[in-house]
């Protein structure tokens, strides 16, 4: 199978090099311009939390100052540090899931939203415990809506979890005190006991940093993942294809760029509208080519076949082409740089939310109450552009690759009873997935998820850390920009099985299927959760004594650590290919990497050498296997 790596960063670099060319910054430069970062930054000890500092602690026990003026210790500093960012990572992940659950409310037969997952719907509504039988369905989903909305702000108990989540587990948080209450309150929890005055005890801080990321990972972006299944219909496999060269010469190119799939979702059906087309074709274009980014790029592309732009560090070189009409965004991961950068070009750079106003960007707000008619407005500036695209300034890339993605949990586990022809109906068990992973077939499974980070050669760690890992019959399941990078690469077609072991390769062979199945979005690596969740049930065992694993090689956000923490918290361990800022604590590096595992039978594994890091993760699926005799 060819390799396509040294192509796809030929692209990259001749969009780069004609950024230089035409007087414009990007992230690179930026990056370059910052030279060292600060050492006590990196470490993670510096504090701002009040206004008698900053105060700047040493890194080393016993060198310089060893305490901030109100008595923190280089301990207590990073502890609070890394549970304001958990928190921060929980309340975006989490906010998404909200929004998906005020625009299910909304949703009614005759109305723009609609709907598409009755099945779906089902099985939500019996997680929350609502009547289903001889009512409407819109009537269950507002009353689904009602019952999540209750999960941000419930004033006592605990969260309502999946039923995938193991009993096992859930005594281990209990026993911890980690168990989620309600999304919002063990968020504000942190920032709390983070505020001058409070939490002194840095082993408090990580479980409660610990509470907060559960509340995240089993709570707002399993909430998000199971609404927009529900709104926007549970995906399944379709084809697709990746990379910048899917931008079109003759066409009105939109880009979108987020997370939140209600806007995206609008924007797709808006743009297939006839007057919008008829407008383009009046403004001299042949059509209207919809392309996703970054998570919202999975969301649509996964549920439509809508093609991949790229991930997060190619937002800028998309509007470097030259050829992109708008830019229409929403939230997260967004950098600000692209109102400058557009005013280069002739890009429109929309934005749409009031949680990511973007000054100097052309602001629209999304009106999610008449979804449709507002993205039908939004579009209408794009191709109202097109007219101004400089065509002796314009760059697209050749390379672009086919891709399969859209493998919810439900697609996995219905493809593999076709491997051991198991009686049991379709999407009904895992008994068919557990079978291949305690024969043998399959060793283990990995979870790559996460950014891209300009600390890393773009895209090379998951790419070399993916490949080591099937070619040791490790099936992957990749999310978020992790999942641009295989995608671009070439790794997400049936072909790439030539890349397998032994094991894998039959199965992929068997079932017409990547050896690295795409399952989303950053949120839903809920999914990944719940398939864990659901072979540790079918086994009798707890999460942590499966032959998974998970890893983060390029993250770079406040969301991918409180991820890394609830995969952590849930029984997975997390391998960081970026050196998390807690080196200046001697109790968090030691906790983090050591003794986390007494807590939890999971800890963080930090490695920058992305086939080091998935050689240890083989290591460690295979002191699973043996733990638990299979």
């Amino acid at each position: 199978m060819e390799d396509r790596g040294l192509l796809i960063k030929a692209a990259q670099d001749q969009l780069l090099e004609k950024a230089k060319k035409d007087g414009v910054e990007t992230a690179w430069d930026r990056k370059e311009a910052m030279k060292t970062p600060c050492g006590f930054g990196s470490a993670g000890v510096c504090c701002r939390n009040c206004a008698m500092g900053p105060c700047r602690v040493s890194p080393t026990p016993g060198k310089g100052v060893s305490a901030g003026i109100c008595g923190a210790t280089a301990d207590v500093i990073v502890a609070r540090n890394f549970a304001r960012m958990c928190a921060a990572g929980s309340a975006a992940h989490s906010d998404h899931g909200r929004s998906l659950v005020l625009y299910l409310e909304e949703a009614s037969r005759d109305g723009q939203i609609q709907i598409k997952d009755e099945k779906k719907l089902m099985a939500v509504a019996k997680k929350y415990s609502i009547e289903t039988e001889g009512r409407d369905v819109y009537d269950i989903a507002h009353d689904i809506a009602d019952a999540a909305l209750n999960e941000f702000g419930k004033p006592r108990g605990n969260l309502i979890f999946s039923p995938a989540l193991p009993k096992k587990r859930k005594e281990l948080w209990d026993r911890l005190g980690v168990t989620p209450r309600s999304i919002d309150r063990d968020i504000v929890s942190v920032m709390h006991s983070t505020h001058i005055g409070c939490s002194g005890d840095a082993k408090n801080l990580y479980d409660m940093a610990m509470r907060a990321s559960l509340a995240d990972g089993w709570g707002g972006s399993y909430i998000a993942t199971e609404i927009s299944d529900i709104l926007f219909k549970t995906p399944s496999p379709v084809q697709t294809e990746a990379n910048l060269g899917v931008l079109e010469d003759n066409q009105v190119n939109i880009i979108l760029h987020g997370h939140e799939p209600s806007l995206s979702e609008s924007i797709v059906a808006a743009a297939e509208d006839p007057e919008l087309i008829a407008l383009a074709k009046a403004e001299g274009a042949e059509g209207i080519n919809v392309c996703g980014m970054c998570c919202t790029g999975n969301e649509v592309t996964m549920r439509h076949g809508i093609k991949m732009a790229g991930n997060f560090l190619q937002q800028e070189l998309a509007v470097v082409t030259g050829a992109v009409e708008a830019l229409i965004v929403d939230v997260q991961c967004i950098m600000p740089s692209l109102a400058k950068l557009s005013k280069s070009y002739h890009t429109k750079f929309i934005t749409t939310s009031p949680k990511a106003k973007i000054t100097d960007s052309t602001y629209i707000e999304f009106e999610e109450h008449r979804p449709y008619d507002s993205a039908k407005e939004i579009i209408r500036e794009a191709i109202l552009n097109y007219k101004n695209r400089n065509r002796d300034n314009v760059l697209i890339p050749n390379e672009k690759s086919k891709a399969v993605v859209g493998f919810s949990t439900e697609t996995i586990v219905d493809a593999l009873d076709t491997v051991v022809n198991s009686n049991i109906g379709p999407m009904q068990t895992v008994k068919p997935l557990a079978d291949v992973v305690v024969s043998g077939v399959l060793r283990g499974a990995a979870a790559i998820v996460g950014c891209n980070n300009p600390k890393n050669p773009h895209d090379t760690c998951h790419v070399e850390m993916i490949k080591y890992l099937i070619a040791h019959d490790v099936i992957v399941l990749v999310t978020g920009c992790a999942a641009h990078a295989v995608a671009k690469a070439g790794l997400l077609l049936p072909e790439a099985k030539e890349l397998a072991g032994p094991g894998l390769k039959t199965v992929c062979g068997l079932l017409g299927i990547p050896p690295i199945l795409h399952q989303g979005s950053c949120v839903d690596i809920s999914r990944n959760l719940q398939i864990a969740g659901e072979l540790a049930n079918h086994l009798g065992v707890d999460i942590s004594d499966l032959p998974v694993v998970g890893a983060a090689p390029e993250w770079m956000s406040e969301k991918a650590v409180a991820i890394g923490t609830y995969v952590v918290g849930s029984g997975i361990d997390a391998w960081l290919g970026v050196v998390p800022p807690v080196t200046g604590s001697p109790f968090a590096v030691d906790y983090l990497l050591n003794k986390m595992e007494e807590d939890y039978g999971a800890k963080f594994y930090v490695e920058a050498d992305p086939v080091k890091a998935a050689e240890q993760m083989v290591q460690r699926i295979e002191a699973k296997r043996k733990k638990i005799n299979i």
